[in-house]
């Protein structure tokens, strides 16, 4: 591919050299280095002169220093001429902060959104957002994916007839319907009430899930109290098997040790938009790759090609 520039920051490098690897390109090299008052500063070390760049930067922890990264990266590539600056964002972490459900609260969504933008960003590449309605924060095109079709992919491994797909709220019902279309399954959802960021009730699950296999559907896992809680309410109902399955597996303050503890969950499937450590891994962790689906998106941005018809295009596994 011609005139095309690939920087990582230092989120998630890993990802990022496998995406170079589907689109053979090479991943250049960024430097970035710390002043002794703290601050960033960041380098870009190969030519960006009108060329189509993307800067690959999940915001996970530390969000506040991979976000500045991100940022400086942008402003880099724009002082250097860069004739576009697509950000490929597999996870971003603000957009949870999409809503003003308290007096005098920040929309952070909105305002990392439009910091972004004022840095130089052109265009957006995100994957599997915690609202849909979040890349309307942005004034620059967004391309919206999803990993639903890997993670089908990885089920269909499984004798999926009596398997009900289950999402821990309303809210990711959409999202869990779509992916019982896709593996044949059928699909519920609980009823979620949210009083803290690390405390919620889910007071009965709709849909049939007794002598079912069932397949616990969120976007992303954090503290992981929302999963435990949903078992809790599976358990009365009696399923006949449990997996749990996102597409952003943060699994902050040991929430994959504590849900790999549980006997009766089978299975956690995550992707990796985000890094999951090693040494916080479990046996019973499958974590598989979006690099094809990103590089191929960033393949068709840069030729002018739809994205999305790569969600009606058929898999080849």
């Amino acid at each position: 591919m011609r005139d095309i520039a690939v920087f990582s920051g230092s989120a998630h490098p890993e990802l990022a050299q496998e995406v170079c690897a589907h689109l053979g390109v090479p991943l250049s090299p960024t430097r970035v280095s710390r002043f002794a008052n703290d601050c960033l500063e960041v380098q870009l070390q190969a030519n960006c002169r009108e060329r189509d760049v993307f800067l690959i930067q999940p915001l996970v922890r530390p969000v506040q220093e991979h976000l500045v990264e991100l940022l400086m990266m942008c402003d880099a590539a724009r002082g250097a001429s860069a004739g576009r600056i697509n950000v490929v964002m597999p996870h971003y972490s603000y957009a949870r902060s999409d809503k003003k459900d308290a007096p005098r609260i920040s929309l952070g969504g909105r305002l990392v959104a439009d910091l972004m933008v004022a840095a130089g960003a052109s265009r957006v590449l995100a994957m599997t957002l915690h609202s849909p309605q979040v890349h309307g924060f942005f004034s620059v095109p967004v391309d919206h994916l999803h990993a639903l079709r890997e993670l089908a992919a990885h089920f269909r491994r499984y004798d999926l007839s009596q398997t009900t797909v289950v999402s821990p709220d309303l809210g990711n019902a959409k999202e869990a319907a779509a992916f019982a279309r896709l593996i044949g399954a059928q699909v519920a959802a609980g009823a979620k009430q949210r009083f803290a960021d690390d405390r919620v009730s889910i007071n009965s699950v709709i849909g049939e899930v007794a002598g079912r296999d069932v397949i616990v559907l969120d976007d992303e896992i954090a503290k992981g109290s929302t999963v435990l809680e949903l078992l809790d309410r599976l358990r009365e109902l009696g399923p006949r098997s449990i997996r749990v399955a996102c597409t952003h597996g943060l699994f902050a303050d040991g929430a994959l040790k504590r849900i790999g503890e549980q006997p009766d969950v089978l299975e956690i499937v995550c992707t990796n938009t985000v890094p999951v450590p090693e040494e916080e891994r479990t046996d019973k962790l499958r974590i598989l790759t979006v690099a094809p689906a990103l590089a191929e998106a960033v393949r068709r941005i840069h030729n002018g090609e739809s994205v999305s018809a790569l969600f009606d295009a058929p898999r080849t596994d």
